[in-house]
């Protein structure tokens, strides 16, 4: 298929009608091929993953009669990322838990809901929430990835299953939160985990069968072995090579393709996102060499029909940063040095904007989108970074830009090719790098290698009105991928926002808190917003049914940094939006924050508070950060008494809601220094409460 422009309306049907993609439905054995535009049938609408609709029915002169058509609410109240597919005029969506829905598009109406029954104490692999990116069509089948790992084949028409696999090794901490990419009769899926030192993989099963195509892995072999998979070849030519001895054998050094997948028609390419080495810290996982560590924080360029190695770059070389390299892979003919080129681009978390040959991978050009200090510039003779001083801190803490969270995290940027803008999602945030006192690697847990400021941990209970992204934000940015540089940006408290959507109607649609904005593309101007209540990060979709057109977003808050967002729970919505829409959703129950304990009932601790500080910080502050989206433990009854604490926390009763037991990692000593810790934060947390407020003359110290 071609990347779609503006001569989609002239060639879209026909484009659609010979591509191998296998998008329209059939119906009896007809084939029913959909209107120009009208359809959003893949994860980034079309192969190029522009995210740009050409429906134009909505734009600037009329986007602010844009009101609620329909609204659906959801059983699942943690984080919402997924991309709807629409196609026949069924919406196709999933939720957190990797549950699977089917809408009427025009009226809202449940056709049909699927639910896989991901294990909830799958919860506690996951990085960044219980989250799933959306799903794939083709010929008549969806298909979604699940969370504990599994490749499920529906009936699209029914939501029955017709075909499931496990993509991973289900005793280990793999999960799946991206969506699949559906290619040439092929299913491709990648895996996430390298936060747990899992070896990332992208493998290929077929559409029709479910059988494994090909796979490809994303750091060699811990034990130098052949894998008879098809990454084994450029292993043993040069990759290999590439990495030495140490921490990194005792998981799999990570590089895991947990979101960017893209097919490139033009160069038959698939382009793989990977992700950060395991450990972070270079020097524990691999301190005899300095190599690369190929496939990490790098673009692998893969052949579809059987996974051949092509080419790749690697945006950040020996990654000690988290700078994963799966941010959306977009693929786009842009007007360069006087010609035009065909290729990929990529809003990196390392803060550079990338652009690539799309057929070899050889850099075009590389410039800071943000303010990043780690490097001083992309040298293009090499496509190496030129690092800074004390980019490595190993002889001294670093506080750099970007940090682990990146300058751009996974929600989706848009492009608008009548402009040649991109519309990026930034994040401004520095990150604290230091090694450690020493490495200990932990089989389950995070494995960074990192140091963390001990001095106070991650405490459960901030004072009221501090905000836990304080000194953090973030921009809606247009960026010109020929120029290099900004065309206009638009600042914003909120750290973590949502993705972008780009249409015709010269409209960028993006989310700020509970904000549902359409911008100018020209200008940035924000010309309509609804206030969604609870806080989106999904992209919206644009679709068009019976001659009207529609704008619709998932909503719900969560990933990575929800666990700092000031927040509370709420179930997952979807928000469906047309001109003249009437819809009034019903308001969200409210939901109580609990306030400080009263210890007057508790049974006092036998713990060592300090030691259940650190083991706080090493098991707890991943998912019990700053604020109470998951439960505030210094606030929870259950620390009031060793044997309710323990009932949770060493023999899993809440693992059906996602807390595991950590029965594996913990002595019966070690949780109740843990509950000693926490005793004294909700000591802390009280004392807070009953303090006087200071008036307007007092200075805080």
């Amino acid at each position: 298929m071609i990347a779609i422009k503006a001569r989609w309306a002239a060639l879209g049907a026909m484009c659609l009608a010979l591509t191998s993609y296998g998008m329209a439905r059939s119906t009896g054995g007809a084939r029913i091929v959909p209107a120009a535009g009208s359809e959003w049938l893949n994860h980034g609408r079309s192969y190029d993953q522009q995210r740009f609709s050409p429906l134009a029915r909505i734009d600037r002169g009329n986007v602010d009669k844009l009101g609620l058509a329909w609204w659906a609410e959801f059983d699942t109240d943690r984080g919402q990322e997924a991309t709807p597919l629409v196609q026949g005029g069924v919406l196709y969506t999933t939720t957190a838990w990797s549950k699977v829905f089917a809408f009427d598009a025009r009226t809202g109406r449940k056709l049909w809901s699927y639910d896989p029954k991901v294990p909830g104490e799958k919860a506690f692999d996951a990085c960044c929430d219980v989250v799933n990116r959306g799903p794939a069509l083709w010929n008549g089948r969806l298909y979604v990835a699940t969370l504990d790992g599994r490749l499920i084949a529906l009936d699209a028409r029914t939501g029955k299953p017709v075909w499931k696999v496990s993509t991973v090794d289900a005793s280990t901490p793999y999960t799946i939160t991206g969506a699949p990419l559906a290619v040439k009769g092929l299913i491709v899926i990648g895996n996430a985990g390298a936060d747990k030192s899992r070896r990332g993989y992208v493998s290929a099963y077929n559409a029709v069968t479910g059988k494994l195509a090909w796979r490809f892995f994303m750091a060699p072999h811990p034990q130098g072995k052949p894998d008879g998979a098809a990454s084994d070849k450029p292993y043993k030519a040069f990759a290999a090579k590439s990495w030495g001895p140490g921490a990194w054998q005792q998981g799999g050094g990570g590089g895991s393709p947990w979101d960017a997948l893209t097919y490139d028609p033009k160069t038959n390419l698939v382009f793989v996102g990977t992700g950060n080495a395991a450990p972070w810290n270079d020097k524990y996982r691999d301190p005899t060499t300095k190599g690369d560590n190929l496939f990490t924080a790098s673009i692998v360029a893969l052949r579809p029909e059987t996974g051949e190695y092509v080419w790749h770059y690697q945006t950040s070389p020996r990654d000690a940063w988290d700078y994963d390299a799966v941010q959306q892979l977009m693929v786009a003919d842009l007007p360069l040095a006087g010609t035009r080129r065909h290729v990929v681009m990529q809003a990196n978390k390392n803060g550079f904007y990338y652009v690539l040959d799309a057929a070899t991978g050889k850099v075009i050009s590389a410039e800071k989108y943000i303010a990043a200090d780690w490097a001083e510039r992309i040298d293009l003779a090499t496509g190496r970074p030129v690092e800074a001083p004390m980019a490595r801190y190993h002889a001294g803490a670093s506080t750099q830009m970007p940090g682990p969270l990146g300058g751009h995290n996974w929600q989706p940027m848009a492009f608008n090719p009548r402009r040649g803008l991109v519309y990026i999602p930034t994040q401004i945030a520095r990150g604290y790098y230091t090694d450690p006192d020493g490495y200990e690697y932990g089989v389950g847990l995070t494995n960074t290698g990192m140091g963390a400021r001990l001095d106070r941990p991650p405490s459960p209970n901030p004072p009221a009105g501090v905000a836990p992204a304080a000194g953090i934000a973030g921009e809606l940015l247009a960026w010109d991928p020929v120029a290099q540089k900004p065309a206009w940006r638009v600042g914003f408290p909120q750290y973590w926002r949502s993705g972008v959507l780009a249409t015709a109607g010269d409209l960028v649609f993006h989310s700020a808190g509970p904000d549902f904005m359409a911008f100018d593309a020209g200008t940035g101007k924000v010309l309509w917003r609804y206030d969604t209540v609870a806080w989106p990060i999904a992209p919206a979709i644009s679709y068009e049914v019976g001659g009207e057109q529609y704008v619709a977003l998932m909503v719900g808050y969560g990933g990575a940094a929800a666990y700092g967002g000031n927040q509370p729970r709420r179930p997952g919505r979807l928000m469906v939006f047309k001109l003249g829409g009437k819809a009034v959703p019903e308001k969200f129950a409210e939901v109580p924050v609990p306030g400080p304990l009263d210890l007057a009932e508790a049974i006092p601790s036998t713990g060592k508070p300090a030691a259940g500080a650190a083991l706080y910080v090493r098991l707890c502050a991943a998912c019990h950060r700053v604020g109470d989206y998951v439960p505030n433990l210094a606030r929870t009854p259950m620390i009031l008494r060793p044997d309710s604490f323990n009932m949770v926390v060493l023999d899993g009763a809440l693992k059906a809601n996602g807390m595991a037991s950590f029965k594996r990692f913990l002595t019966a000593a070690q949780a109740e220094d843990i509950r000693a810790y926490l005793l004294g934060e909700a000591k802390i947390a009280r004392e807070r409460m009953q303090a006087p407020v200071a008036s307007s003359g007092d200075h805080a110290q």
